[in-house]
């Protein structure tokens, strides 16, 4: 097991966006796997999105590993990476920034066709320590009832902005579609973990995400 920092970015395009500079947006953030110590990029539309609120309903995700924080801080400090955001900003409606700290059992490179389950949690206002481990205890408790996912993260959100007020993120990995489905269809389990956590949590968001083919090189 290896501790990484995981990187999350989601974005909802504005309405108006032109299809061909959505996909010179994606595009650019995939080119961005060429930076060094960026462990694995990916980046394309969502799949779904379920939220407690409807504010959010995100149409594209960034999903970058590093080894560490400072190898986080080069990324998002390095001219390429600036020149994609400074290009492509005029599109966004809205973004969310996640990072956390994880313990990695597994390959650092998500396969393609794989799905990714993004859960951010946004404890009421007012919690001390003793229920926030209870919120990270039984999130993460949860995984071992379902047996299909192949990698799982969990962590306190340490991103400087743009967090929307999300302290917690788990991360769930699983072979392709038709696992997550099967997710969904486990509602016993979602239900009594919805029952553990509802007088701890004020909006939940997840996020599916569909890992797309790896981009060509040259």
């Amino acid at each position: 097991m290896s501790q990484i920092i995981e990187h999350i970015v989601l974005i909802k395009v504005k309405d108006n966006s032109s299809p061909s500079k959505i996909n010179s947006m994606v595009e650019g953030f995939n080119s961005l796997i060429s930076i060094d110590n960026v462990l694995h990029l990916s980046s394309g539309p969502t799949y779904k999105t379920k939220s407690t609120s409807s504010s959010f309903n995100f149409t594209h995700m960034v999903h970058g590993r590093y080894k560490s924080k400072e190898d986080l801080e080069n990324y998002l400090g390095h001219q390429e990476h600036s020149r994609v955001v400074n290009e492509t900003m005029e599109l966004y409606e809205d973004v969310m920034l996640v990072d956390w700290v994880a313990d990695l059992n597994g390959p650092l490179v998500v396969p393609s066709g794989a799905v990714i389950r993004l859960s951010l949690f946004k404890l009421k206002e007012g919690l001390g320590e003793i229920e926030k481990q209870e919120v990270l205890k039984e999130i993460g408790g949860a995984k071992e009832h379902f047996g299909s996912i192949k990698q799982f993260t969990l962590g306190e959100n340490f991103a400087p902005a743009k967090t929307n007020g999300f302290s917690i993120a788990s991360l769930a990995i699983v072979p392709g579609l038709s696992e997550l489905e099967a997710l969904d269809l486990n509602e016993e389990v979602v239900k009594e973990q919805k029952k553990e956590l509802k007088d701890l949590l004020e909006s939940v968001i997840v996020v599916d995400y569909l890992v797309p083919p790896a981009e060509k090189t040259a």
